[in-house]
C-alpha cells in the first residue's frame, strides 16, 4: 500500500505548479482586475465568468457554484482523482521527485507496477476484441449480443470482446508482447496450471472494467456454453490495480455526465449499463460482482460533489433478490448528500429487457425518479405487518418511524412523517409527527449535534455553524443585504489577504462578535490556524494552514472564496483595516449593552443589591469603552 506524500514535497508541488498555468490547460483565462483571472467556470454551466484564479496565493473560487480551492483541489476536482494521484500528476510535470513516508515503500517500483499491469490490461482488451471482430468462434458471443439488441458498433464503442476457448491464448499473445508469465499471473488475466501459466477467461463474451481515469484494470466474463462450468459471471480477482468493491462499470463514460447533471444512475449488469448508454442515459454505471457499498459510494460522491439537488435511481429487479438488494442500498442512504430514488420496471424486466421490449424511450422513462428509496423501504417493512389490528399498526410504527427520522429535509421528513401515518392507518397524524421528530432529535444528540459548548470550553465555532443549521449562501448575497455582514465579510477578507494590516488586534476578537455563522466559522478556524500574526509572519503558508485547519469543505470553500475575493477599497491600508475593526468592535459592545439593559430591567428594583451593582458597572464600563471606539477609533482597541 502506497505510503504518505511527504509534507514537505506536497508544498513544493503547490508552490511549483502555477495554477493559471494548470487552469488554462480547461479552460481560457483573461484578466479580471488586482492580478486575478477569470473564465467559465468548468464546474457548472454559465453564460458569464464567475470563475476566478489567483495566480498569487494559488487559489481558485466560483463565485457561482462556490467551488474552490488550491492547484492540488483543482485537479481532483477536473479529473476526479484522489489527493494522492493529483499531486502525482502535478509532480511529474513539474519534475518533482515525491518522498512517501511510512516506510518500506518504493513509489518507482510500485509505479512501474501498475503501468505494467494496465499496459497488459489494455493488449488484453485489444485481443478480445479482435477477436470477438473477426474469429469464426466468436459467432456465439456476437449472437449473444445480437439477441440483446446490441450490435457491432455498440460492443466497440463498449469495448466488449470475445475469449478464445484454449487454455493459453492470451497467454502466448501477451508473452508475444515481452510481458513475463509472473506479471500475467499478477494481473489475473492468468492462473498457474500444471505446466505454467493458462488464461483466466476461456470461451466467455468480455466486458473490459475501467477505473475513473480510464484505465483497463479488470474484466467481466459472462459464460456463454453449457459446457462451462463456471459461474454465469466471472470477474477478474483482487489484484494491485483491482478491487471489484472499489471499480464501478461504465464510471469512466459516465462520469463526465454524472458531474454536470447531479444525477447517477445505478443497475445491476453489464448489458444494462449498455442498454441505458445506448438509450441515452449516460449516467448509468453497474457495480462488478459485488453489492453496492461505502467505496462506491464514494466514487459518486466525488462526482455529486455532495450537492443536496443531486439524484442517485438504484434499477433493481422486482422479484425477492431486488428488493433486498433495494433495502441493503437503504441501509447507506445517508452516506448521500444526494436524494436516493428507486426504479423497478414493469413484469420484473431490467433496463436491457425493457429495451429490447418496448425501446429507448421506455428506458428513459424507467429512471425517471418516482419513488424515494426511504419510501420504498417503507413499504417493504410496512408490508410484515398486519395492519388491520392496533398491535400491528403500533409495531410497524416502530419500525418505521426511525426510518423516517433518518430523512435529511426536515420538511421532507414532516411530510413523510404525515404519510406513514396514512400509509399505517393512523388517524392520529400529529401523534406520527411528533414521533418521529422526537427520534430524529435523539439521533441528532447521539450523533454530538446538540448544543455546542462555548469555545471557552473546549467548543467550535464550526459546531456551533453546524448545529445553526445555516450553510453559506451562494456568492456575495450574505453581503449586499446586510451591512453588518457586509464588515464582517471584509475584516475576514482582510485578516485572509492582509494580516500584516489587522495583526495583533484581530486575534484578540472573539468568535461571537461575527454574526454570520459562516463568518464566525471562519473566524474560528483562522484562531486553530495561528491566527492574523501567524499570517504577518509567513505569508506563504499562511492560507495553506488555514485551509488545512477548516473543521469541513463547506468552511473551507468560505475560506477560499474570502481569500480570493476583491476588498472593496482600491486603497487598502492600516486606515481602512482599522475602520473595519472598530465597526465590528463596536456592534459587539452595542449587542453586548443591550444584553446587559435586559438583565437589568428583568432584575428590577426587587434584585440583589450586589448583583445589580455588578451589572450597572459593567453597563458603565461598557458605554465608556464604546465612547472611547467613536473618539479614538482603532487606537482604543
Amino acid at each position: 500500500m502506497a505510503g504518505r506524500i511527504n509534507d514537505e514535497d506536497v508544498k513544493a508541488v503547490r508552490d511549483g505548479v502555477p495554477i493559471d498555468a494548470v487552469v488554462s490547460e480547461y479552460l481560457q483565462l483573461r484578466n479580471a482586475g488586482g492580478g486575478n483571472l477569470k473564465g467559465l467556470c468548468p464546474f457548472h454551466d454559465e453564460k458569464s465568468p464567475s470563475f476566478q484564479v489567483s495566480p498569487s496565493k494559488g487559489l481558485f473560487h466560483c463565485f457561482g457554484c462556490q467551488e474552490g480551492g488550491d492547484t492540488i483541489t483543482f485537479v481532483m476536482k477536473v479529473d476526479h482523482l484522489t489527493f494522492s494521484e493529483a499531486v502525482e500528476r502535478l509532480a511529474g510535470q513539474a519534475g518533482i521527485t515525491l518522498r512517501y513516508e511510512e516506510g518500506g515503500y518504493n513509489p518507482s517500483h510500485q509505479r512501474g507496477e501498475r503501468i505494467r499491469l494496465v499496459e497488459a490490461h489494455q493488449a488484453a482488451a485489444a485481443f478480445y476484441v479482435e477477436q470477438l471482430g473477426s474469429s469464426p468462434e466468436a459467432d456465439t458471443g456476437r449472437t449473444f449480443l445480437a439477441e440483446r439488441g446490441f450490435d457491432q458498433s455498440a460492443a466497440a464503442h463498449f469495448g466488449v470482446g470475445y475469449s478464445p476457448q484454449g487454455w493459453d491464448h492470451l497467454v502466448r499473445y501477451l508473452r508475444g508482447k515481452g510481458f513475463s508469465d509472473k506479471e500475467l499471473v499478477l494481473s489475473g488475466l492468468a492462473q498457474e496450471g500444471r505446466r505454467g501459466p493458462i488464461d483466466r477467461f476461456r470461451g466467455r463474451l468480455m466486458w473490459p472494467i475501467r477505473d475513473i481515469g480510464g484505465d483497463v484494470v479488470g474484466f467481466g466474463a459472462r459464460k456463454l456454453y453449457e459446457s462451462d462450468n463456471g459461474p454465469k459471471y466471472l470477474n477478474t480477482p483482487d489484484t494491485p490495480i483491482y478491487r471489484k468493491s472499489q471499480v464501478l462499470y461504465g464510471i469512466d463514460l459516465a462520469k463526465k455526465d454524472i458531474a454536470k447533471s447531479s444525477r447517477a444512475v445505478v443497475v445491476e449488469g453489464y448489458t444494462d449499463v449498455m442498454a441505458c448508454h445506448l438509450a441515452g442515459i449516460t449516467t448509468a454505471i453497474a457495480t462488478c460482482g459485488t453489492a453496492f457499498g461505502n467505496d462506491h459510494i464514494k466514487i459518486l460522491r466525488r462526482l455529486l460533489m455532495d450537492n443536496g439537488s443531486a439524484r442517485v435511481i438504484f434499477t433493481f429487479d422486482g422479484d425477492a433478490a431486488g428488493q433486498k438488494a433495494a433495502l441493503r442500498a437503504f441501509e447507506d442512504d445517508q452516506k448521500f448528500a444526494a436524494e436516493t430514488y428507486i426504479a423497478i420496471a414493469p413484469d420484473g424486466m431490467d433496463p436491457c429487457e425493457l429495451r429490447l421490449a418496448k425501446g429507448d424511450a421506455a428506458v428513459a422513462d424507467l429512471v425517471e425518479p418516482r419513488t424515494p428509496l426511504f419510501e420504498f423501504a417503507l413499504r417493504q417493512i410496512a408490508a410484515r405487518y398486519d395492519l388491520e389490528t392496533p398491535a400491528g399498526r403500533a409495531a410497524a410504527l416502530d419500525e418505521c418511524a426511525p426510518v423516517v427520522a433518518r430523512i435529511k429535509n426536515s420538511g421532507a421528513q414532516h411530510e413523510v412523517a404525515v404519510q406513514l401515518a396514512g400509509m399505517l392507518g393512523i388517524l392520529d397524524t400529529q401523534f406520527v409527527v411528533k414521533r418521529v421528530a422526537q427520534l430524529a432529535r435523539w439521533a441528532r444528540d447521539r450523533g454530538g449535534k446538540g448544543p455546542a459548548p462555548t469555545p471557552a470550553n473546549g467548543g467550535r465555532a464550526a459546531q456551533q455553524y453546524e448545529n445553526s443549521g445555516a450553510r453559506p449562501p451562494s456568492g456575495p448575497a450574505l453581503t449586499l443585504r446586510n451591512p453588518v455582514f457586509a464588515t464582517e465579510r471584509e475584516l475576514l477578507k482582510l485578516a485572509l489577504q492582509r494580516p500584516e494590516l489587522v495583526s495583533p488586534a484581530f486575534d484578540a476578537y472573539g468568535v461571537d462578535e461575527f454574526t454570520a455563522p459562516p463568518y464566525a466559522a471562519v473566524r474560528q478556524t483562522i484562531m486553530e490556524a495561528g491566527g492574523a500574526e501567524y499570517g504577518a509572519q509567513d505569508p506563504q503558508g499562511y492560507l495553506v494552514r488555514v485551509r488545512e485547519a477548516a473543521a469541513d469543505d463547506t468552511i473551507r470553500a468560505m475560506v477560499t472564496e474570502l481569500a480570493v475575493e476583491a476588498i472593496m477599497r482600491k486603497t487598502v491600508d492600516e486606515a481602512y483595516a482599522g475602520e473595519q475593526l472598530v465597526t465590528v468592535r463596536r456592534r459587539a459592545v452595542e449587542r453586548r449593552v443591550r444584553d446587559v439593559q435586559g438583565a437589568l430591567a428583568r432584575a428590577g428594583a426587587q434584585g440583589d443589591p450586589a448583583q445589580l451593582a455588578a451589572v450597572q458597572n459593567e453597563l458603565w464600563v461598557l458605554q465608556q469603552y464604546d465612547q472611547a471606539l467613536r473618539e479614538k477609533g482603532a487606537h482604543a482597541l
